[in-house]
């Protein structure tokens, strides 16, 4: 058995799910550690920063001079949070160009919420294969075993909660239907490998943030038959049902989350996982962009392709922005300028795009890698709101 959540939890939140496998996952050497590469729980690498962030698209390391797989392609770029007390959240981007082999990774510490950017990925689990291109997501959770193959030079974001699962959010006065709806999530199918690896399959775990690896004689995915309610999952963005304003004024950008992640406090997240899919903009008397805002939680934003509506220049897909908390952001000059003047007609926004944002509670560090060693920070991110002007009269009625 597998659990995912404690024995006495009541039933509509209890995760277990019951694996008929050859060999028991117990048949293994002892773990020992291993190159942690560029994963990290250190959140006091270096000190905070407040301003504004934005990174160029991460650069993918070539296959002909390195081989890199998904686990060695890990790279943390921020989080908040205690692994050991089961409460924060890590955001990585992978950046890989191989796949895993007669490698295979779980992680103890919490869920991985995968959003491939550049590349489809052939992800092995022990419940089955799932086959994940761009424009999709899927779901690993705490404790279950993958591997993943890649076809190409590969990128994407991971974002990992501690100690909660993903959920759907409430839908409230929305009634029965939308947003990301249930029947459009889809799990694997059984599928098992009887395959002997002498002394040579590895088992990576990720544990209290550090990587340990351990030795076995068979493939791990000897699962010949599965029951119960925790799995992987995986969602197509394009099955999102958009709702939006329709008269005048904003919704607030929550109308747009997939998955949350609940805090203990009512309403509050420790991660919300938020899209910005292709729609219809009709709101009359309103400025239609995302407006100037400071907010109690922080931001991170990804593109997974096209140009987000609010900062068509320097905002590239494979690459990112953090808006900590109660830093102001809002949209660059020309965006303000453009859609100032803009005629209110019904327009389709964002037609070939899906930008996403990472949101949570927690006031997230970056780390040393995202600041120093990635050297893909835009350090002129804050150069796109100088042209800003006034256009106050006070006169004007």
């Amino acid at each position: 058995q597998l659990s995912g959540s404690a024995f006495t939890c009541p039933r509509s939140t209890n995760k277990r799910s019951w694996l008929y496998r050859i060999l028991p996952s117990v048949s293994h050497k002892p773990f020992e550690s291993t190159d942690q590469g560029h994963v990290t729980h250190n959140w006091d690498e270096v000190d905070p920063d407040p301003n504004q962030l934005r990174w160029k698209p991460f650069e993918i390391p070539k296959a002909s001079q390195k081989k890199v797989d998904f686990v060695s392609g890990l790279h943390t770029l921020c989080g908040a949070g205690d692994i050991k007390s089961n409460n924060g959240l890590a955001i990585h981007i992978f950046l890989c160009n191989t796949s895993m082999g007669d490698r295979c990774f779980y992680n103890s510490d919490g869920d991985f919420l995968i959003v491939p950017q550049k590349g489809k990925l052939l992800i092995y689990t022990e419940f089955g294969k799932m086959l994940v291109q761009p424009n999709e997501i899927c779901v690993i959770q705490r404790g279950m075993r993958f591997s993943v193959d890649v076809f190409e030079e590969t990128r994407g974001y991971i974002l990992e909660v501690y100690g909660v699962h993903f959920e759907l959010p409430d839908l409230g006065p929305i009634g029965a239907n939308g947003l990301a709806n249930p029947r459009d999530f889809l799990i694997p199918v059984a599928w098992y490998e009887d395959r002997q690896v002498p002394g040579g399959y590895t088992v990576i775990n990720k544990y209290q943030g550090k990587l340990f690896a351990a030795k076995q004689n068979v493939s791990p995915f000897n699962v010949v038959a599965w029951h119960g309610n925790y799995t992987p999952y995986k969602y197509n963005l394009e099955n999102f049902m958009v709702i939006n304003a329709v008269a005048f004024d904003h919704a607030d950008p929550s109308i747009f989350t997939v998955l949350t992640a609940k805090s203990l406090r009512p309403g509050v997240a420790i991660a919300d996982f938020v899209i910005f899919p292709p729609r219809w903009g009709v709101a009359d008397k309103t400025f239609r962009p995302p407006y100037y805002h400071r907010n109690c939680m922080s931001e991170f934003m990804g593109l997974i392709k096209g140009h987000y509506e609010a900062k068509e220049g320097g905002f590239l897909p494979g690459g990112g922005s953090l808006h900590s908390a109660m830093t102001p952001h809002g949209p660059d000059a020309n965006c303000f300028e453009k859609a100032s003047k803009a005629n209110l007609v019904p327009e389709r926004i964002a037609d070939g795009t899906m930008a996403f944002m990472f949101e949570s509670s927690l006031s997230m560090a970056v780390t040393k890698w995202g600041l120093k060693t990635s050297n893909c920070l835009d350090d002129n991110y804050y150069k796109c709101w100088e042209p800003l002007k006034s256009h106050f009269t006070s006169n004007s009625r």
